[in-house]
């Protein structure tokens, strides 16, 4: 479990909730293989499902659990586009490319919208919209301004803003000024999804080997992955460990910045339809944003709260507690059955970082866009290994700098920008 450990996984309403999945053993001796794995996520999972299906043979290497890393923890919430407004992607890249990387994104939910279906994954999947809470009156503006900018440079008629009385509508939550909704976006179990994955890879020939951390790589000729109990030998690597890299690679860890996620899910409510309608998907427009939805059987699913160390709070249930009710007041008796946390990483520039180190190609770094993007990155590295490295290029060419620092320092700088713009919010 490594740095997951104390983030309470096991009490999570997911692996409650988990469909049935035959573990697998870890790897023993030396194998040879096209394609080693390096990461049983998201991530991961697809680029062996894109890699078996061109012909190649896939090897698998998870340290822990399959799905137990961020990809089973966390939101469920899948909101089209890139952690950055159409209009932040043409301040920074021109009409041009943001559209063309917004249309990525758009491939992104498509590619798990048929993943999903081609492989009958029940995961709960509710594609009815994400809705965006406005905290502040002034957000209302920016929110227009998003709207009108998706609609004629991104040719996104598919946003729209509401006013606070619709939003109340939408959420019985008092406090909010109005609301973007994407009539795109949606939400799923996001373990079982991970899951489906796995069964999915294992029926396409993919050799899963779980409770094998590698310990070492080789990358001068090919990717030899080592670990405890064995290595495996392959012309091509997939290094897909996000928030857990740790060590392993130290030429990429300093761009990314594992932050700590609660969330809660409290016991089925009678009227769940009346808190949130449409079995949308909601967050807010803080800086440290609250994101919530409603589970399949009735419950409120929420995380709020960040922390910028590895130390868990001591009651996780009571760390988030305060923020279901900051936003629901109403809910100080509804009890909460599940509380849980898990690392995400996030990038300086809040866009991930894909690319290659020889023969060992990486994605990390969705900064909260990690539950559709993954799809988009496990297709484009495979595509570049079979030689086609177009797209590849277009997202490798979004690059976040490093953490100033770096690794070593990245965590004291990083804390006390959090704090102000956390203090910001408050204010």
């Amino acid at each position: 479990m490594g740095f997951n450990s104390g983030l309470g996984m096991e009490r999570s309403y997911y692996v409650a909730t988990a469909n049935p999945f035959a573990s697998a053993p870890p790897l023993q001796g030396e194998i040879e293989a096209d394609v080693v794995v390096i990461g049983g996520g998201y991530t991961g999972l697809h680029a062996a499902l894109n890699a078996a299906d061109k012909g190649f043979s896939v090897i698998l290497l998870e340290a822990g659990k399959i799905g137990w890393g961020a990809s089973g923890r966390n939101g469920g919430q899948m909101i089209p586009g890139w952690r950055k407004s159409a209009g932040e992607l043409i301040g920074r890249y021109g009409k041009a490319k943001a559209k063309l990387l917004f249309d990525l994104s758009l491939e992104a939910l498509q590619l798990t919208r048929e993943r999903i279906g081609k492989h009958a994954i029940q995961c709960d999947l509710h594609l009815n919209g994400h809705l965006t809470m406005a905290a502040k009156p002034g957000d209302l503006g920016w929110m227009r301004t998003e709207a009108e900018t998706l609609a004629a440079a991104m040719d996104y008629p598919h946003a729209r803003v509401l006013s606070a009385d619709e939003a109340r509508a939408k959420v019985a939550a008092d406090g909010f000024h109005g609301a973007l909704l994407d009539e795109k976006g949606g939400h799923a179990h996001p373990l079982n999804y991970a899951l489906g994955l796995a069964e999915a890879a294992r029926g396409a020939g993919v050799q899963l080997c779980e409770h094998s951390r590698v310990l070492r790589l080789e990358t001068k000729q090919g990717v030899v992955a080592h670990t405890e109990s064995g290595a495996v030998r392959a012309r091509y690597g997939v290094l897909a460990c996000d928030a857990l890299l740790d060590g392993l690679e130290p030429r990429i860890a300093g761009r990314i910045m594992p932050v700590a996620n609660y969330l809660v899910a409290t016991a089925p409510l009678p009227n769940a339809h009346e808190i949130i309608a449409d079995h949308l998907a909601v967050s807010d427009s803080r800086f440290v944003v609250n994101y919530f939805r409603m589970s399949e059987d009735g419950r409120l699913v929420f995380g709020g709260g960040e922390r910028y160390s590895p130390a868990p709070p001591a009651d996780i249930e009571a760390f988030v507690r305060k923020h279901v009710l900051q936003i629901f007041p109403h809910m100080r008796h509804a009890k909460i059955e599940y509380a849980w946390g898990g690392l995400v990483s996030i990038s300086m520039s809040r866009l991930p970082h894909i690319g290659r180190l020889g023969d060992l190609f990486f994605a990390h770094g969705y900064s909260g866009q990690g539950v559709l993007l993954p799809a988009l990155a496990g297709k484009v590295l495979v595509e570049a290994m079979a030689g086609t490295a177009e797209r590849f290029d277009v997202l490798a060419g979004l690059a976040p700098p490093e953490f100033p620092g770096g690794a070593a320092l990245r965590t004291p700088l990083y804390v006390l920008g959090m704090l102000w713009y956390a203090l910001r919010d408050r204010l």
